[in-house]
C-alpha cells in the first residue's frame, strides 16, 4: 500500500486535487478551512470580513500573546459586521465557510479517510463529503490489512478555534479507538519537541492521552499535523514512530507512507 497524508489544508484546493496521485489512498488530517493566511493577511474568510490591515492588527495581538487585547479588538471588529453574539458571528462566515467546503471536497482524491482539525466545523461535514471520502472521529478503518484510527479536533485554547474539546471528551474519543495499528489525530501527542512551532515561537497544545496511547497501544505510526513549523518532525517514542506530515497549505505535498 502507498498512503498519502496531508494535513492543514487550509483551502490549497489546488493541490490537494493532486494530492493522491500514485497513492491507493488518502488520510486527510483536518484544518481544511482558512480563516487567515499568517503569511498573506489577505487570504482567508477573515480578511474578506473585515480587510487585510484589520486582520494585520488581529494577528499582531495574538502572535504577541496579548490575548485579552485580541479578544477586545476582534470584538469590535464583530460589530462592524452588526453581529451581536456568538450565532451572529457564524452567520456571517458560514457564506465564506460554505463556498471553501464546495471546493476542498470537490478536490478531494478518492478514496480518503478524512478527520476534522481544530479549525472545522464538523456539522457541515456531512453536506459537502462526497462518495468516496469517509469521515471518521473516534472510529476506525481497516485499510491495507492494518487497522487505522482517528481522532479530530483540538484542545481547549485561548484561540478559541471553532472545534476545540475538553481533555476528558477528547481523552473519551482515544480510548474508543481500542488497539490500532496507524493512530491518526490532528494535533500531536504532549510532548515538547514535536509541540513547538519554531516560526510562531510558541507551543501548540498537544494531547496527554494520544501520548499514554502511544505508550499503552504501542502502534506502528502516529500521523498528526497541527504544529506548522515543528521543532521536530519525527521522533521515536519506544515501538512507534512519530509523525508530523507537515503543512500542506504552504508546500502542497501529502507525506508519502508505505506498508
Amino acid at each position: 500500500m502507498r498512503i498519502h497524508v496531508v494535513s492543514d489544508v487550509h483551502g490549497n484546493s489546488g493541490d490537494l486535487a493532486h494530492a493522491g496521485e500514485g497513492a491507493d489512498v488518502t488520510l486527510c488530517l483536518g484544518d481544511l478551512l482558512l480563516f487567515l493566511d499568517y503569511a498573506d493577511y489577505r487570504r482567508g474568510i477573515l480578511p474578506e470580513l473585515f480587510g487585510p490591515e484589520a486582520t494585520a492588527r488581529y494577528v499582531e495581538l495574538r502572535t504577541a500573546r496579548r490575548y485579552a487585547e485580541a479578544r477586545t479588538y476582534a470584538r469590535e471588529l464583530w460589530d462592524t459586521v452588526g453581529t451581536v453574539d456568538a450565532v451572529d458571528m457564524a452567520a456571517a462566515v458560514e457564506p465564506a465557510v460554505r463556498r471553501q467546503y464546495a471546493e476542498l471536497f470537490a478536490a478531494m482524491p478518492t478514496p480518503t479517510y478524512a478527520t476534522y482539525g481544530n479549525v472545522d466545523l464538523p456539522k457541515l461535514w456531512p453536506e459537502y463529503a462526497r462518495p468516496g471520502t469517509t469521515v471518521l472521529d473516534g472510529q476506525t478503518a481497516r485499510i491495507g490489512g492494518l487497522t487505522v484510527g482517528f481522532v479530530g479536533g483540538g484542545l481547549r485554547t485561548p484561540m478559541n478555534t471553532p472545534y476545540e474539546l475538553e481533555p476528558d471528551v477528547y481523552a473519551e474519543k482515544v480510548a474508543a479507538l481500542g488497539t490500532v495499528d496507524v493512530l491518526c489525530s490532528h494535533i500531536p501527542p504532549e510532548v515538547p519537541e514535536l509541540c513547538y512551532d519554531t516560526v510562531a515561537r510558541r507551543f501548540e497544545r498537544g494531547s496527554a492521552a494520544l501520548l499514554e496511547a502511544i505508550h499503552q497501544i504501542r502502534p506502528r505510526y502516529a500521523l498528526f499535523g497541527h504544529v506548522h513549523q515543528p521543532l521536530v518532525r519525527r521522533m521515536r517514542i519506544g515501538a512507534t514512530e512519530c509523525v508530523n506530515v507537515g503543512h500542506f497549505n504552504a508546500t502542497g505535498k501529502p507525506f508519502v507512507l508505505r506498508w
